[in-house]
């Protein structure tokens, strides 16, 4: 069973940055899309990037320009590097994988992820 182990969250200042990472433990990702999610006190899950097997990535728009997904196949890792952070980031940061070559993030390709980390925490607050 795949599982996915997230990592890197904290407590940053507004404009610092996080690196999280998204780990498969005796698995190999190479042919996974990865997505991050996140999902922030009382509103929905929202996709914020996601990569595909071969590097193609797309991001939601209020990141474009501060996160940069990026995958190391022979470390079984999907990064996000965060950027210049803002309060409104402040969330549970979810990795998920699905055996597909589509980079979608939308709420309505959610359910095409079948593999979900636990979540890591991003707090973003002077």
């Amino acid at each position: 069973q795949l599982q996915l182990v997230e990592s890197g969250g904290g407590l940053v200042q507004p404009g610092g940055s996080l690196r999280l990472s998204c780990a498969a433990p005796g698995f190999t990702l190479d042919n996974y899309a990865i997505a991050w999610f996140r999902q922030a006190p009382g509103k929905e899950r929202e996709g914020v990037s996601c990569i595909t097997s071969d590097g193609s990535t797309h991001y939601v728009y209020s990141v474009k320009g501060r996160f940069t997904i990026s995958r190391d196949n022979a470390k079984n890792t999907v990064y996000l590097q965060m950027n210049s952070l803002k309060p409104e980031d402040t969330a549970i940061y979810y990795c998920a994988a699905a055996f597909w070559g589509l980079c979608e993030i939308s709420v309505a390709t959610m359910g095409a992820y079948d593999y979900w980390g636990q979540g890591t925490q991003v707090t973003v607050s002077s």
